[in-house]
């Protein structure tokens, strides 16, 4: 297995994992489970600030940069190229209004 290989699987893996947790905070919101969408979003919040400490810019591209002279938006995840360079704008959506519907549950 290459470096550029095992990276690209740890990301998709990480990336999976954060598509199920923001699935689940829509899931736990209607099911009135109010406590685990809270403890769901404070997860996606840590990506989120994550993502903001580096201006949007996913750690790991930097690793894969390095690993290959390739520059397109899936070059460091196992991803189609139209979905990976639109994968922020799709989630941080889905997210935001997963956390509006909770709070509106809430209330």
């Amino acid at each position: 297995m290459t470096a550029l290989f095992a990276l690209k699987l740890n990301h998709t893996i990480i990336w999976a994992f954060f598509v199920v947790a923001i699935a689940a905070i829509w899931f736990f919101a209607a099911t009135g489970d109010l406590t685990g969408a809270s403890c769901t979003i404070g997860v996606v919040m840590v990506e989120v600030a994550g993502l903001a400490l580096t201006q949007g810019r996913c750690p790991l591209s930097g690793v894969a940069e390095r690993l290959t002279p390739d520059r397109g938006a899936s070059l460091d995840i196992f991803l189609p190229e139209r979905l990976a360079g639109q994968t922020k704008p799709i989630f941080g959506r889905l997210f935001l209004g997963g956390v509006l519907f909770t709070v509106l549950r809430w209330f």
